[in-house]
């Protein structure tokens, strides 16, 4: 190789079109022209001598070099590789570690007298002056390996922006002499050998490939330090055209290109004739290793988990003022993210899924884990993976629309114990109890703006033999509908929804305001798995919620660390509050209607859920250190779960206990297995009375009296606990919350409503 030219420098009043000059050995104007290399089209662009001297001047004297887009590795935990995104498949590599065998093909075939002229190679424009002025047009670049590192700054800029890629790779009179100002700029700033560790980490080498690096790893599956002669002379011929000369898709042709290369260095005396003799003998010698890029690579079914991370790094401040901002950075890569994702949790949930539902199914399934005290997610999965093709879907059926997601599904009654919380925050008691019909009509309820919901519908319970009176333990083990709608009339729909939210939920999973009445606490409204599991996950944590985090750490191509999103911990309710809930929940899976689900090697509490119809049911629970959330159901909300078949057993109803309860189960003892959990905080909770069985005094449950000034009127029974909900009577006292313990006998009849005593 021949040695590095000295550079001139500017001085005193010497433009960029006079250093230009200065390396063509030519006039200033003449030299612009000639820098075109188009010279009979140059009339034609009505560009004149003096005019593109003057033009070249007033181009800005810096070109702006912006980061080259790089993979993003996303990492679990312990640091393992979830897997590689990119908008270009690229590593920046030092010069130190490519081989000099490529840095010798490179140059050989795309600029062999690089270390001999300047940023302009006034040879090669005289040569292809003559060819371009015999052909009447531009067939011939003459671009100097500066020049060409130019010209891919500027398609790097352009991004995949077709219009902007067009202007950047054009071949005009006016590209030109922006390329030979920024090739002189640069050859004064960064000399031979960075220029040539520059363009070989920006150039395009074909098959997704960007950099010689990752040419090195798609091709040969090695790094780009240990490639060998043939390799380095591929590699360096496909520059050129990488589809044409594209070795996967036409050997052949990839191959006469090789020998040319290795011809060239022959001719340039990087290597002996017999060398490059023997070196044509050879095989291509390729061994492929295939592009992995995006979350559909995803290791352990986490393919939906790596979307939502970015969807995190797209919505999130801590990255770019704006979306656009954002944006931008993520497609530009080159970054280390290390997440929240546990490996073995993840692989918990997804054997879980595929044990209970196959991804042929009618319905799918859904299962997030999120840490308690700290919001972070360690598991995401689904039944139906990351894809395009059948039975595949890149919606997220764990989390809400805004985040990849999608309207969202019915919780059903695994939204009752925030009622439930609410209530006991207003200073209720377990021991609140109501006569809990098996059916009855819905109580009237009013807003936080005062808004008043009235129904004429009914509500039922699931069977018919589901009929009170029932304390909160009770009716929350064997989830009475009855019960909760009684519970959140005199809790007041205000307070809950203030729970509800300050548990982080909102609003519905698609980015609808709530749908509010008395049915609210059934759970009508849509919810993703995560935002449950993240809001139940606040009973294990005493009380205190936090803000679901996927991201714990982000260093960018120099290693430097990024501003991330911490979570954040709010008190949601009392200690007190949250140990009762604990204690109540502990009861749905011990001997309610959550058994199935229960764990055996330690405290686990937890609720299910089942929508009318059959159209979504859940299973959402916790331990000390780990709440986690199932669905099942129909994403496109047609199909019901009756007479089907999921993960190959028959079912003629689904319920929350009997298909997302196991999953929850499953997922779970995985997840934990070798761990010690600390038993839940509970409390002693005192069940009600069961009331007297006497004629005279107890006129069992009906259809009570109507709100009155300062409470609601008894049904006549001697409890008078559901006093007058229904109904137009005149109540007794008890502050609006239906008639006082122990009231005694009241007037009226069931049908009306009466007078019941304070």
């Amino acid at each position: 190789m021949g040695h590095k030219r000295s550079r001139p420098t500017s001085s005193g009043g010497t433009s960029s079109a006079q250093q230009a000059a200065k390396f063509l050995g030519i006039s200033v104007l003449a030299g612009v022209v000639l820098a075109g290399i188009a010279l009979p089209a140059a009339g034609a662009l009505g560009l004149s001598a003096k005019g593109t001297a003057a033009g070249f001047d007033s181009l800005p004297g810096e070109l702006k070099r912006p980061p080259l887009s790089q993979s993003t590795q996303i990492l679990d935990t312990k640091g393992d590789l979830i897997a590689t995104v990119y908008s270009r498949d690229r590593k920046v590599v030092g010069l130190n570690k490519i081989s000099k065998p490529m840095q010798q093909a490179i140059v050989a075939i795309e600029d062999a007298r690089f270390y001999e002229h300047g940023a302009i190679d006034v040879k090669g424009i005289l040569r292809a002056l003559n060819k371009n002025a015999q052909e009447g047009g531009v067939s011939e670049g003459a671009s100097t390996l500066t020049q060409q590192y130019v010209k891919n700054v500027f398609v790097e800029e352009a991004g995949d922006d077709p219009t902007k890629v067009q202007q950047a790779t054009q071949q005009t009179l006016g590209r030109k002499i922006k390329e030979m100002k920024y090739a002189i700029q640069l050859e004064q700033e960064l000399g031979k050998q960075k220029i040539l560790e520059n363009y070989l980490n920006i150039t395009f080498f074909g098959e997704q490939a960007y950099g010689v690096e990752s040419a090195s790893r798609r091709y040969f599956s090695k790094s780009a330090k240990d490639l060998s002669l043939t390799e380095s002379a591929l590699l360096a011929g496909l520059v050129q055209s990488p589809s044409r000369y594209d070795p996967v898709n036409d050997p052949e042709e990839a191959k006469k290109r090789r020998d040319v290369v290795l011809q060239r260095m022959a001719d340039v005396k990087n290597i002996t004739q017999a060398e490059a003799d023997e070196a044509k003998k050879k095989p291509l010698g390729l061994k492929i290793t295939q592009p992995k890029n995006g979350c559909i690579t995803a290791v352990n079914g986490a393919g939906f988990f790596c979307d939502y991370v970015r969807q995190v790094f797209l919505s999130d401040k801590a990255f770019g003022k704006t979306k656009s901002e954002r944006s931008k950075r993520w497609d530009q890569g080159g970054l280390t993210i290390r997440t929240t994702l546990d490996p073995k949790a993840q692989r918990s949930v997804q054997e879980s899924i595929s044990r209970h539902v196959y991804k042929s199914d009618d319905v799918a399934t859904a299962v997030t884990l999120v840490q308690p005290g700290t919001g972070k997610i360690v598991g995401m999965g689904q039944s139906r993976p990351y894809g395009f093709g059948k039975n595949q879907t890149q919606i997220n059926y764990s989390v809400d629309r805004n985040m990849g997601g999608g309207a969202g599904y019915q919780p059903g009654s695994t939204f009752k114990p925030f009622t439930a919380a609410a209530a006991l925050e207003k200073g209720m008691s377990t021991a609140q109890s109501y006569p809990s019909p098996n059916e009855m009509p819905y109580p009237d309820v009013t807003d936080c703006e005062g808004k008043r919901y009235t129904s004429t519908a009914k509500v039922p319970n699931e069977r018919k033999d589901e009929v009170g009176p029932y304390g909160m333990r009770e009716a929350l083990a064997k989830s009475i509908n009855t019960y909760f709608v009684s519970l959140e009339a005199d809790a007041g729909l205000c307070d809950v929804t203030r729970m509800v939210n300050s548990l982080g939920i909102t609003k519905r999973a698609g980015g609808t305001k709530f749908g509010l009445g008395a049915s609210f606490t059934l759970g009508v409204n849509e919810m993703s798995p995560l935002k449950m599991a993240a809001a139940y996950a606040a009973f294990a944590s005493k009380g205190e919620y936090c803000t679901p985090v996927a991201i714990e750490s982000i260093s960018d191509a120099n290693g430097k660390k990024l501003p991330v999103p911490k979570t954040q911990c709010e008190r949601a309710m009392s200690e007190q509050t949250a140990s009762t809930i604990n204690t109540l929940l502990k009861g749905v899976v011990e001997d309610g209607t959550g058994q199935q689900a229960g764990l055996s090697d330690r405290d686990s509490a937890g609720k299910t859920g089942t929508t009318d119809y059959r159209y979504a049911a859940w299973f959402v629970g916790y331990t000390s250190d780990m709440a986690g959330a199932v669905w099942v159901g129909d994403p496109a909300h047609k199909r019901r779960m009756t007479n089907i078949t999921i993960g190959g057993q028959y079912h003629t109803e689904v319920y929350g206990a009997d298909t997302p309860g196991p999953i929850w189960k499953d997922a779970m003892s995985g997840a934990l297995a070798g761990t010690v959990s600390p038993g839940l905080p509970t409390v002693a909770i005192k069940d009600p009375e069961k009331p007297r069985n006497d004629d005279d005094d107890h006129h069992g449950p009906g259809d009570d009296g109507g709100p009155g000034n300062g409470g609601n009127g008894g049904n006549g029974g001697d409890e008078g606990l559901f006093g007058g909900i229904f109904g137009g009577g005149d109540g007794g006292g008890g502050n609006g919350r239906g008639g006082a313990t122990n009231a005694g006998p009241g007037t009226g009849t069931p049908e009306t409503g009466g007078t019941g005593a304070g």
